[in-house]
């Protein structure tokens, strides 16, 4: 696919990559801390990294094709999995003394349970994937609808799906149902509301990405 793209378009190509993967790691980790928010409710500074995950791969799709937004997805799974199991050799090998300081905070940031580790797999892949399904088929049905409708309809579609399948992988059984229904429709509103406020600069991520490449 890359030798019908120009130098530039690779290296933008490439460039857009980093910025998804530094992206999705940041919410993975930084993603532990959590804010207070509006009405007494909390929200995770994941917030702010993982609308652009979705984000990218719109943009992605709708400059260069489906086929490279499925790469993009495939990329962060693979990535992901690395890091997890990075995460558990890293845990479970032995501490030196001169580092005992650090060792329970450490332990506690990149201890993911494999209950977790499992529902952050199985929610991005799915809602990735759906992202980009979605996406297209909006796009190839209303395609003079304007990249907004495309890439909020995907959003609010994949969002909803990570989110729900990543809490109840994870804390169904830990907390009430109706709790549990509570965080999931709280969280996918928070983060279908940045999705929205990200929207110029998908359009930007665009402009720059077409830019020269007629």
């Amino acid at each position: 696919m890359l030798n019908q793209l120009s130098d530039s378009a690779v290296r933008k190509l490439f460039i857009c990559l980093a910025v998804y993967l530094v992206a999705l790691f940041s919410a993975n980790t930084l993603g532990v801390k959590i804010m207070p928010f509006v009405f007494g409710t909390h929200l995770s500074v994941a917030v702010f990294s993982f609308p652009i995950v979705f984000m990218m791969t719109d943009v992605i799709g709708e400059v260069y094709g489906r086929k490279f937004a499925r790469l993009f997805v495939l990329c962060g799974f693979i990535a992901t999995l690395l890091f997890i199991g990075y995460s558990f050799l890293s845990i479970a090998m032995p501490w030196s003394e001169a580092a005992q300081w650090v060792h329970a905070s450490y332990n506690t940031v990149f201890g993911l349970s494999i209950r977790i580790a499992i529902a952050s797999v199985i929610a991005f892949i799915v809602g990735e994937y759906q992202d980009v399904f979605a996406f297209f088929f909006v796009r190839d049905r209303w395609e003079n609808k304007g990249f907004w409708l495309r890439a909020n309809l995907s959003n609010v579609w994949s969002q909803l799906l990570d989110s729900t399948l990543f809490m109840v992988i994870a804390f169904y059984g830990v907390y009430d149902t109706k709790v549990l229904i509570s965080i999931i429709l709280t969280w996918w509103l928070y983060k279908v509301a940045i999705g929205i406020l990200c929207t110029p600069l998908s359009y930007l991520g665009i402009y720059l990405l077409r830019e020269k490449q007629a």
